[in-house]
């Protein structure tokens, strides 16, 4: 009987009798599995395809485990981290809990104990996305109302066209940005209401750090705690970042203050660097 598949799991050692170990374990349960042997290749795999979680080796030659995890929470920030780590780096894995990783495990451990932190790792997804669906469907239905309440009073077209930097410019009305004089010609970029409202807050507040709760209520229109704040917004930052990202610099653009929340600051991309940063 072909069992149900459960989520799917990466894993990353640079010992292969570890990997083929875990591997074995989890495709047993019912996991989807892939390993792979570098943190240079577990950062390329999560730039093509959805990971749920990763069971990742802190320490490992070239990149390292805490590195592999902080490209993750920027590039696909509902993954879930599980480090294997061995006695000698017990501080780096509390570190690494403190950074927002879910659990670690000391090698050896027992396929139950890896079994049950796999578990509960996602469930523990499952609740933060069913808790941000909850909250993004309120924040549309409450911007629906007030988009309702304000069109009357809307402003020209002309009066939405915000330059950013670069010949870089964005249509708030229409939700697009593009790069040069003439929009008909250039490719655009279509950004969500929700995206286009959180950037129009940004701009409207260039240079000022707000705290997640702030831009939940302003972008989202209702309050929610200091807890659920950053995971609302992390997704949302994440993909217009990558918008942005298609224009020189843009990915800069939105910065992020560690602990508190995010500010915009029009940043112009480097040229001529020896060094890349």
């Amino acid at each position: 009987m072909k069992l149900m598949q459960k989520g799917k799991v990466l894993v990353v050692d640079d010992e292969e009798t570890m990997r083929r170990s875990l591997a074995d374990i989890l495709r047993l349960e019912g996991y989807q599995v892939q390993t792979v042997s570098s943190g240079e290749a577990a950062i390329q795999l999560l730039g093509t395809d959805t990971i749920d979680l990763i069971l990742l080796d802190l320490k490992m030659p070239g990149i390292d485990g805490l590195e592999v995890m902080r490209v993750a929470s920027r590039v696909t920030p509902d993954t879930m981290i599980i480090f294997l780590t061995a006695h000698g780096s017990l501080e780096s894995a509390i570190e690494a809990l403190r950074q927002h990783a879910f659990d670690y495990l000391l090698k050896p451990s027992s396929p139950n104990q890896i079994l049950e932190s796999v578990s509960k790792a996602m469930e523990r997804r499952y609740e933060i996305q069913q808790r941000r669906a909850l909250l993004e469907q309120m924040g549309a239905s409450l911007m629906i109302l007030r988009e309702g309440e304000q069109r009357e009073i809307s402003l020209p077209i002309e009066q939405d066209i915000i330059p950013l930097m670069e010949g870089v410019v964005f249509d708030l009305a229409r939700r697009e940005i593009w790069q040069g004089d003439n929009p008909i010609e250039q490719e655009k970029i279509s950004l969500t209401p929700t995206e286009a409202k959180l950037l129009r807050v940004l701009l409207e507040n260039r240079g000022r750090v707000l705290t997640h709760r702030e831009l939940v209520l302003m972008v989202q229109g209702y309050e929610v705690t200091d807890w659920e704040a950053p995971e609302v917004l992390r997704p949302l930052v994440s993909r217009l970042r990558q918008k942005l990202g298609n224009f020189p610099g843009g990915e800069a653009w939105i910065v992020n203050v560690r602990g508190t929340g995010y500010v915009f600051e029009r940043r112009r991309p480097e040229r001529n660097t020896e060094r890349e940063e």
